[in-house]
């Protein structure tokens, strides 16, 4: 990052942090028995969209994902988007070891070798 914008670091990870985790949790909660019933055979939109809108883990995981995307355009007016957008990348890593450690999905060899990719390609960026 230029100098000087040390300071915003801390903000980009705030913003990562919170989009990642309201990945996380609107996953938990359209994981949900009552909304996975909603998604059965015969039943209608509404039931979906209900379903959903009463999910406290998806309602949480929305209201993160917007004090994400609040905490990204202070971020955006503060820093050149070239540099501060590959930062975005370390969200995959957070999502994808939290859908690891809390839903069991697999990360096998593969994808922690892309994971590592990412986390390179993060720090090349930074300290250019």
């Amino acid at each position: 990052m230029m100098a000087g914008n040390e300071r915003f670091i801390a903000l980009i990870l705030i913003s990562v942090l919170l989009s990642a985790a309201s990945q996380l949790m609107m996953k938990a909660g359209m994981s949900t028995v009552s909304v996975q019933r909603a998604f059965a055979p015969g039943q209608g939109v509404l039931a979906i969209v209900e379903a959903v809108a009463k999910s406290p883990l998806v309602v949480l995981g929305l209201m993160c994902f917007a004090a994400s995307a609040a905490a990204w355009l202070w971020v955006l007016s503060k820093i050149d988007v070239s540099q501060a957008y590959p930062c975005v990348a370390l969200g995959i890593v957070i999502t994808a070891l939290g859908g690891s450690v809390l839903f069991g999905e697999p990360l096998g060899l593969v994808r922690m070798a892309g994971v590592g990719v990412i986390v390179v390609g993060v720090i090349i960026v930074a300290l250019s």
